[in-house]
């Protein structure tokens, strides 16, 4: 049958093929869950992103995007048990998925073992094709073993995605979490420069201002990052405690809680 014999023409036609449409809209499934959850991971609401991934695997256990992903936030929440323990279930669904081993690598190295986190990241690299995230974990790795090569890893993701400011912004976050704040500061620059719409790396850049004594440039950002993301919770707490002197250490506790530093 010819595709215009499949169309169903006229108002009840039509009436049904809206109803089919509003269906469609209406079920969350799990391509649904992973696109909420890349808009939730690229606001900086990890626990939300979290979330959704969950609901993705429940809706297909059988796909490997929603593991991977659950994997991943983990790690952003500084929860590095949970994340070891959850790449060692999804790695026994999925054992030869790339991005999965190259998350368990950067559990290992976050919690000390060094060797064995080299080995995962050789394993996803072992496999066939490259990603950014690959290239991200890599370098993640190699700070966490105070190896000066990790900046390669860092250029070699931004060839594979030239104009993403997504992955400048994730660089900057590693280098942070490995208080390298100068370095951080640079690529949330660059992530600002590609597009500086994104609330979160102007906060990210606010983070390593303030831990390189600059305050008052601080301060700008974190106005900025509030005037793109008004009802963050994070940002608007953040501003107060900048606003307040001598409350930054408690800052900083309360904001490496939530995974943001």
């Amino acid at each position: 049958m010819s595709r215009i014999g499949n169309l169903e023409l006229g108002p009840e036609g039509e009436g049904r093929n809206q109803s089919k449409f509003r269906e469609r809209i209406a079920t969350k499934d799990e391509t649904w869950y992973l696109a909420a959850a890349q808009t939730a991971l690229e606001e900086g609401d990890f626990e939300l992103a979290l979330r959704h991934y969950g609901k993705a695997i429940e809706c297909l256990p059988a796909h490997p995007d929603g593991w991977i992903g659950q994997v991943k936030m983990l790690l952003e929440l500084d929860q590095t048990s949970e994340a070891k323990l959850w790449a060692d279930k999804a790695l026994e669904r999925f054992p030869n998925e790339s991005e999965l081993l190259a998350a368990k690598g950067v559990a290992l190295a976050r919690g000390g073992d060094l060797d064995g986190a080299m080995a995962y990241s050789d394993s996803a690299f072992g496999l066939q094709g490259e990603s950014p995230y690959l290239w991200l974990s890599r370098g993640d790795i190699l700070l966490a073993r105070q190896e000066a090569r990790a900046d390669y890893c860092f250029q070699k993701l931004c060839g594979i995605e030239p104009h993403n400011w997504f992955w400048r912004w994730m660089a900057a976050r590693v280098y942070f979490f490995h208080h390298q704040f100068a370095l951080g500061l640079k690529w949330a620059r660059e992530a600002l420069d590609l597009d500086a719409s994104h609330g979160v790396a102007w906060f990210q850049l606010a983070l390593c201002q303030q831990e390189l004594g600059l305050g008052g440039a601080a301060k700008t950002s974190i106005e900025q990052a509030r005037q793109l993301n008004p009802l963050d919770p994070v940002i608007e707490r953040a501003l107060r405690q900048w606003q307040s002197p001598g409350l930054w250490k408690k800052l900083r506790g309360w904001l490496h809680q939530r995974g943001v530093s």
